[in-house]
């Protein structure tokens, strides 16, 4: 790799944990002014190799360069220093506080004096300043709680811009945005290019990295497996180097079946404020998609319907009989199941174990029914589904907080395979997982709809729902304004009803 116009240049970055080869002399670059995507299974060394590059981590052999001169980086300060700032997937403001106040977060604008006093219209202006530097119009005075996660990261984009960055570093930036967001964010980089600044972007999604991207590195099993220019390559390619070997099509055509009988139905479920007048039917065996831009009441829903949330009225029947959901032990009772949107906060103990993660709901029902717990088989299970999942885990006793993010979506998923559910909800399911944990889990869904397991899928890829949907429900502002069979679904028409008829 030539270090010519490099910004940011790694050389035979080597970096072991407790005897686990975490990355093995890997070379990598960034030049001035360029999209650079990094790219890998989870567990290939991306975030390693950036805790590097931002002092996060120390390396155990090799060298950093900065504008061709070797630095050290001991701290975050220090990279914070030279210019090199960090966007993380878990977005790290404070709610509490206003735009203004956490874009100068530590270092607001100050009178000198015995007392340093915060200028705070000084401060409000330069927030403005910055946010509309970046294509946006927000009120500096407003509290971060009530933006939606894509304004909070123009807002911690705001902030390394507010210390002169030369260098940005996104991680997974499109995971929690829709497709108009998307679309923003990629406007608001595209900004920052013109300005001369250089951006790191990680991301699983394919198509993102031909529409932003000058160049792209792939890592695998630490290692450095491929660095080119965008234009050189195809996503053939880039598969095959993420995962070492070839992958059958990335959505396989799904054999057309006969409907099966109606299995789950919502009539007139409404929640003041999040959603109104739900009403759809899932067959068994079928995947209805539901669509719809971020705030639009999706997550509201499935987690009302797994009584995780609330809902004032309407009803909901299985094989047509009325059940009552208030709790997650009713719908697991009624044989529901939820994959949540966010498998940190909502979907995990972090600290538990693997197996204890996946039998949870086995001994909620065994409980519920009286019975003791029998050890010897809840570790046949758990292993028996470890295998069927092709989970990798050093053992079923590994806290789950150490695995992979592919891997922790799997353990999700075996919880809920390993109490059959008839209806299975699934919100985001892929979201911040790589290419063959993705396929791994495309190739489940199908197998469990031929199976005649009812499914609900929340995605904010639509192309995800157009090639794993059997129907698409389209939500916009808390209400299902749309139903698009698969053959008629495309994304034009899907955003036109997810934007209320304005895209």
């Amino acid at each position: 790799m030539s270090s010519v116009e490099a910004l940011l240049r790694l050389e035979g970055i080597t970096k072991t944990f407790g005897g686990i080869v975490a990355l093995d002399d890997v070379d990598f670059e960034v030049k001035a002014g360029e999209v650079h995507a990094l790219i890998g299974e989870n567990g290939a060394g991306k975030s390693t190799l950036m805790k590097i590059a931002t002092g996060v981590h120390s390396a155990d052999r090799g060298r950093l360069l900065w504008k061709g001169r070797a630095v050290r980086l001991q701290t975050p300060r220090d990279a914070h220093h030279l210019g090199i700032r960090m966007v993380h997937q878990e977005l790290m403001l404070i709610p509490q506080l206003s735009i203004g106040e956490n874009i100068f977060l530590g270092c607001p604008p100050s009178r000198r004096a015995v007392f340093s006093w915060v200028r705070w219209n000084d401060m409000y202006e330069r927030a403005r300043q910055l946010i509309q530097g970046l294509g946006h119009d927000l009120d500096p005075r407003r509290p971060v709680s009530e933006l939606s996660v894509a304004e909070q990261q123009l807002v911690e984009i705001a902030r390394a811009l507010a210390f002169e960055a030369e260098l940005l570093i996104l991680d997974e930036p499109t995971s929690p945005l829709s497709e108009r967001e998307t679309e923003r964010l990629f406007q608001t980089i595209a900004r920052l290019k013109a300005r001369g600044l250089s951006v790191i972007y990680i991301t699983h999604r394919m198509r993102e990295i031909y529409q932003i991207a000058d160049r792209v590195t792939v890592l695998r099993d630490g290692r450095r497996i491929l660095t080119a220019p965008i234009s050189e390559t195809n996503p053939e390619e880039l598969v095959r180097a993420m995962v070492g070997r070839e992958l059958k099509d990335y959505f396989p055509e799904r054999e057309s079946r006969a409907r099966g009988a109606p299995l789950f139905r919502v009539e007139g479920l409404t929640a003041p404020g999040r959603f109104y007048d739900i009403t759809f039917t899932i067959h068994r065996g079928e995947i209805v998609g539901l669509a719809g831009l971020v705030g639009a009441g999706r997550t509201e829903l499935v987690e009302a319907l797994f009584g995780a949330g609330e809902y004032t009225s309407g009803k909901i029947f299985i094989e047509d009989r009325p059940v009552t959901i208030r709790t997650p032990a009713d719908a697991i009772r009624h044989g529901l199941a939820l994959v949540t949107d966010d498998r940190k906060a909502k979907g995990l103990i972090p600290t538990a174990s693997v197996q204890v993660n996946i039998i949870l709901p086995v001994q909620a029902r065994v409980a519920h029914f009286g019975f003791l717990v029998n050890a010897r088989a809840e570790r046949h299970l758990t292993e028996r589904l470890l295998r069927e999942l092709r989970v990798k885990t050093p053992s079923a006793d590994h806290p789950v907080m150490l695995l992979s993010g592919g891997n922790q979506q799997k353990v999700v998923l075996a919880r809920w395979l390993a109490v059959h559910p008839r209806v299975l909800l699934m919100d985001e399911p892929t979201r911040g997982i790589d290419v063959g944990a993705k396929m791994e889990i495309y190739e489940l869904i199908r197998r469990l709809a031929a199976q005649g397991t009812a499914i609900l899928l929340v995605s904010s890829e639509l192309e995800e729902l157009r090639h794993l949907a059997d129907r698409i429900l389209v939500m916009h502002r808390g209400r299902i304004v749309g139903e698009l069979q698969r053959e008629e679904a495309t994304d034009d028409r899907i955003l036109y009803l997810a934007t209320g008829g304005e895209g």
